[in-house]
């Protein structure tokens, strides 16, 4: 039987009462509200370093530990939550990600910064596991593209701040700002959370027309349902492993750098500001595009491919910059952000496949753990590079490392045991 004679809506349906759609819907909105914590942080750190009168070096680790934050929570996070659902978790999120915003708003020192940017990336870690393993547990059947809705509106959702941002990046006007946002994040999160829930056990098991056995089918795409443990003890994961440090790595040194790199190297300022907002659309509609893509295609191949690509784009963006072509760097900034970001689509849809849906936020959560070694070197490691070799030297070490991704991807299989 193949997986197109289960009717999942149908099935979803009965359990919920309303379409599964809207289990997504809710994932795509509040992982749009909690995106400028990573999209907006290279437009507000000069404003904040200026209001406080210190140097803007001093906050180079924020974006790091940030980071460190969002992804390190995400295990214990996803662990809970397979066990007791996600509306508690939730609503912990709208707390943290609307009040980290709200405190910086009124923060007055730089440990404050720190603390208040940490707790906000927690909340923002809650949201982004739910919402990702949202799709996983209701959409077995489209994998791709739903994940790749909700990863799309984390990279775009801030597309639609970005300007907002950058034209009150001022020491005297960004308080407002983030007050306005962390009042829409956390009211929007909250909302959210009423929506949210799992589906029960087995429902993929259950009859699809209350109670005629009949209509009962088993779930056709159904592996082995591995646990953490489980998982970890597969070839494979610690391959994706690898694959998602070097793929993240890349990328976050992309989206932490790219308005410096283009100042340091003489580009206009306007072309600083339309890199900040393209870089999230591109990423956006390349979580989306590929990630639907790779539903139909083989989805290791998608991997390769985009990555590949990714580590092309970051070449072209040294090439240009130091080309001084303005129009050349924007497009290079959103080929090599189109298909880096599918990362957060193209990964979680592969560790459902290979190791099922039942565990999946504890086992997305803790590949998803290799975006803290990518920011150490998308943010401290970076700033290395770039005070001992200068910037091109730094940037094409990102390319490198998406390609060494792209190989890896190459070798990728299900595990047999599956």
């Amino acid at each position: 039987m193949s997986t197109t004679d289960i009717d999942y809506s149908a099935r979803a349906k009965d359990v919920l009462g309303f379409s599964r759609w809207w289990q997504v819907a809710a994932a795509v909105v509040m992982m749009g509200l909690v995106s400028p914590y990573q999209y907006v942080w290279s437009s507000i750190r000069s404003p904040m370093a200026n209001r406080l009168a210190i140097d803007p070096a001093a906050l180079g680790a924020v974006f790091t530990l940030f980071v460190i934050f969002q992804a390190g929570s995400q295990f214990p996070v996803g662990w809970w939550r397979d066990r007791h659902g996600p509306r508690a978790l939730t609503l912990l999120a709208g707390l943290l990600a609307g009040g980290g915003y709200l405190g910086l708003s009124r923060a007055t020192s730089v440990w404050q910064l720190y603390v208040l940017y940490s707790l906000g990336a927690v909340g923002v870690g809650i949201v982004y596991t739910v919402a990702v393993n949202t799709a996983l547990k209701w959409f077995p059947d489209r994998r791709g593209l739903t994940t790749g809705l909700g990863t799309m509106a984390f990279a775009g959702g801030s597309a639609l701040v970005v300007p907002y941002v950058r034209a009150n990046a001022t020491a005297a006007n960004y308080p407002g700002v983030l007050r306005n946002m962390g009042l829409l994040i956390g009211i929007g999160i909250i909302v959210g959370a009423v929506v949210l829930r799992d589906p029960p056990k087995g429902w993929l098991e259950a009859t699809t027309n209350g109670g005629d056995d009949a209509g009962s089918h088993a779930d056709p795409t159904a592996r082995k349902q591995y646990t953490w443990r489980e998982m970890a003890g597969t070839w494979q994961f610690w391959v994706m492993y690898v694959m998602f440090v070097c793929a993240s790595g890349a990328g976050l040194m992309l989206t932490a750098k790219v308005v410096s790199f283009a100042e340091n190297l003489g580009l206009a300022a306007v072309i600083a500001t339309v890199s900040a907002t393209v870089l999230p659309v591109a990423g956006g509609v390349g979580r989306l595009v590929v990630g639907d893509a790779s539903d139909r295609l083989d989805r290791e191949r998608a991997m390769a491919a985009s990555f590949f690509l990714c580590g092309i784009g970051l070449f072209a963006v040294v090439w240009f910059a130091r080309a001084e072509s303005n129009v050349g760097f924007i497009l290079a900034v959103i080929v090599a952000t189109f298909f880096w970001s599918p990362q957060y689509t193209l990964f979680p849809s592969v560790v459902g496949d290979y190791y099922g849906r039942e565990h999946s936020s504890a086992n997305y959560a803790l590949l998803y753990s290799g975006k803290m070694w990518g920011g150490v070197f998308g943010g401290a490691v970076t700033g290395f590079l770039i005070t001992a070799t200068g910037w091109t030297t730094a940037f094409l070490v990102g390319g490198v490392l998406a390609i060494v991704a792209a190989v890896g991807a190459l070798f990728l299989r299900p595990p047999t045991d599956s």
